[in-house]
């Protein structure tokens, strides 16, 4: 291969093949830089020594396919390219053979300048020739090997589970497939192989996995894809810490086979208590956490200022971004969107100058030093009374609000000067478990309670009697069902939500009352799931686990900004795929077969 020639293999035959990368003709030598997918290798045609040879090389274009047979040789001193692994050695060639020629593509692999993405994804096999493209699904192959690779040493089964299965939504829509021979049905494909990881615990399979590809028909972010690929597991008798120890040490794995050494065990936070300290429950743990501020002010200020004095005063304090001007300051209130009466206050030095007392004792609180930046964010006076929440919830609603509208901010600020306050630093990974999340979620649109997880998902023990109670009101936002938790938890790495799992419900009783404090009736419940509630019946032993995204993953240790860095084959936000043009219309034959008209 051309990256593996070394000076030890100097005066050995070698065949190379590969394209070429570039040509530079000196005359009566000819110099072709070489590539395959472990790097490139010079190669020498000499026309003294050869030249037949040497005038068929002449004819060579970049991104032409040959093979050249040749002699190892060292390069003279003042010739060695010290940039590249092979820079030591050059194949003088003896024979060529131009096994295939190339059109001028739309851009070179070895461009340094980037094309636009539309361009790169319509010519994607020239885009996957690039150094970094070959990194990147490297990567991803190292990742996935190393994966299995742990997870089978503890016993798990990797087993299939179907693609063309039943329509369950599970917050997306579905891509829906028509069945020819069941006209006027369709299959789904999975978002997830959710309920079929669930059946397989209660078929005995007590250890299984999957590096699953799954589909969800929904609007595209940089993070986001309509078929993804998700690193999928369940075991039988866990508890969550069981499950966390499990992903722990396969992120290990996976993180070591990139070159990268990350500490276990994660730190653990409860959702909670990230609203209260973040604002967000997928916290990024490399900028400093809130500070509460509110008793660096007496309450004459806070009257002043119509601060809410039973409200947290947030103080967000991002490092080292140093003087900013008037203009900077201006810019940084339309970067706050704010929730239920949330208020902002960019400019501290002006605060300082009217409450020197109440300054001194923020920067002391939040631990400011030279440069750091300090912005508030408080309740408004006018914001109404707290609704009482239960003792194991600490966030209330109208505290949950200014920590919504402060974290938002936190991340902008930290986005906008992050060249400023060098908090983001590659291989600087913060890994935390968030734990207790709510088990349901108000939906003011549709006037009832969603899954804030999935239906699947256990609630807490000592939270029974809240959703007994919540049965019973499905229908109200102040139902008791606001305060059950789940026993679900999430993997977070620098502000990114790698994976999502949980304790499962594992009798059929307990599915069926959340099955109906999600407003579903009996038949309804029956209809959708009925085949799950069935074998819920036949001795079900307690399960739980994770999904994790394996592109998110590969995504965030190849560097890449986007998904579609280290997908092979992405779509566009529109979910197109410009090279093969997909989707496209059908003929109306196929249509017709299946029972199918377009309505426009």
């Amino acid at each position: 291969m051309c990256g593996t020639l070394r000076a030890s293999g100097a005066g050995k035959k070698a065949v190379l093949m590969g394209w070429v990368n570039r040509r530079r003709d000196l005359g009566s030598i000819i110099f072709i830089d070489l590539r395959d997918r472990t790097g490139v290798a010079q190669v020498v045609f000499n026309r003294e020594r050869n030249a037949a040879v040497h005038d068929r090389a002449a004819t060579l274009r970049n991104e032409y396919v040959i093979a050249a047979i040749g002699t190892l040789k060292l390069r003279d001193a003042d010739t060695i390219n010290k940039n590249i692994p092979t820079g030591e050695v050059e194949l003088v060639a003896d024979e060529i053979r131009i096994l295939n020629e190339s059109k001028l593509p739309p851009f070179l692999p070895s461009d340094t300048a980037l094309s636009n993405e539309e361009t790169r994804l319509k010519y994607r096999y020239i885009d996957l020739r690039r150094d970094v493209m070959q990194f990147n699904i490297e990567t991803r192959h190292k990742v996935a090997k190393a994966i299995r690779d742990y997870l089978s040493s503890l016993g798990f089964f990797e087993i299939e589970t179907p693609f063309m299965t039943r329509s369950t939504p599970e917050g997306a829509r579905d891509y829906l497939v028509p069945s020819r021979v069941q006209p006027g049905t369709f299959y789904a494909l999975p978002q997830s192989p959710q309920l079929f990881k669930q059946i397989l615990m209660i078929s005995g399979f007590d250890k299984y996995f999957q590096i699953v590809r799954c589909f969800r028909d929904e609007d595209l972010r940089a993070d986001r894809q309509p078929e993804f690929t998700q690193i999928d597991l369940e075991i039988s008798y866990p508890q969550p810490e069981r499950v966390w120890e499990v992903v722990e040490g396969f992120l290990h794995a996976a993180f070591k086979a990139a070159g990268f050494e990350i500490k276990t065990p994660f730190p653990r936070m409860d959702y909670d208590e990230a609203i209260r300290l973040y604002g967000i429950d997928k916290p990024d743990l490399r900028l400093p956490a809130f500070t509460d501020v509110r008793d660096c002010f007496t309450a004459q200020n806070l009257e002043e200022l119509a601060i809410n004095a039973n409200l947290p005063v947030i103080a967000i304090r991002t490092p080292k971004v140093g003087e900013l001007s008037r203009k900077e300051r201006d810019d940084i209130k339309p970067m706050f969107h704010s929730k239920g009466g949330a208020k902002i206050f960019e400019d501290f030095k002006r605060i300082g100058n009217k409450y020197p007392d109440a300054a001194a004792a923020i920067a002391k609180k939040t631990g400011m030093e030279e440069g750091d930046l300090i912005v508030l964010v408080a309740g408004s006076a006018q914001a109404g009374p707290q609704t009482a929440m239960p003792a194991h919830r600490k966030v209330t609603p109208a505290e949950l609000a200014i920590c919504a509208s402060a974290g938002l901010l936190r991340l902008a600020l930290a986005q906008k000067y992050a060249e400023r306050h060098k908090c983001f630093q590659r291989g600087d990974f913060r890994f935390l478990w968030v734990t207790n999340f709510p088990m349901f979620e108000w939906d003011e649109s549709e006037k009832q309670w969603m899954a804030a997880h999935h239906p699947f998902t256990s609630p807490h023990e000592e939270d029974m009697g809240l959703l007994e109670a919540g049965v019973e009101s499905v229908n109200d936002p102040q139902s008791p069902l606001s305060a059950v938790r789940a026993l679900a938890y999430d993997v977070v790495l620098n502000g990114t939500e790698l994976g999502s799992g949980s304790i499962r419900i594992h009798r059929q009783d307990i599915q069926r009352k959340i099955f109906r404090a999600l407003g579903m009736t009996e038949e309804e419940a029956k209809s959708r799931f009925g085949f799950f509630l069935e074998a819920l019946e036949y001795g079900t032993p307690p399960h739980g686990g994770i999904a994790l995204g394996l592109d998110r993953i590969v995504m965030i240790l190849a560097g890449a900004e986007s998904l579609r860095e280290v997908i092979p084959f992405p779509k566009t936000a529109r979910a197109v795929d410009l090279m093969v043009d997909a989707p496209t219309p059908v003929p109306e034959r196929q249509l017709k077969e299946l029972g199918i008209q377009i309505k426009k």
